[in-house]
């Protein structure tokens, strides 16, 4: 099992930015692949990003070129920088391991850091 503890939400305007940071504990198999995922009311659940152990990512289409992924292995954290954010990219942002790369799916998740974009 791995624990996930989000921090750096909050409210912006669009075009702004914000930095969502991750600190992970627990099995280091889980966390061989991290990354965010975002809900927002009254829709599906949207794997944003997903980064492996070798610092290799992928994105969802929805954010590719305004949002980057970035993990520190040594210290177990794992980063999102949020460029050029619109009003749809409001959702509750939850840190998340044990995923699988390609499909940006994932069996663990932290609480969430709500993110509001105006």
């Amino acid at each position: 099992h791995v624990q996930l503890v989000e921090s750096g939400g909050g409210s912006v305007q669009a075009g702004g930015s914000l930095r969502l940071s991750c600190g992970a504990s627990g099995s280091i198999y889980d966390t061989m692949c991290m990354g965010w995922v975002r809900q927002a009311p009254g829709k599906e659940r949207e794997g944003v990003a997903a980064i492996d152990s070798d610092g290799i990512a992928s994105y969802a289409d929805s954010v590719k070129g305004r949002f980057t992924v970035s993990r520190d292995n040594a210290n177990n954290t794992v980063n999102l920088m949020m460029n050029s954010l619109k009003p749809e990219d409001t959702a509750m942002y939850y840190c998340a391991a044990g995923g699988n790369y390609y499909t940006r799916t994932f069996r663990y998740w932290g609480r969430g850091t709500q993110v509001t974009v105006s």
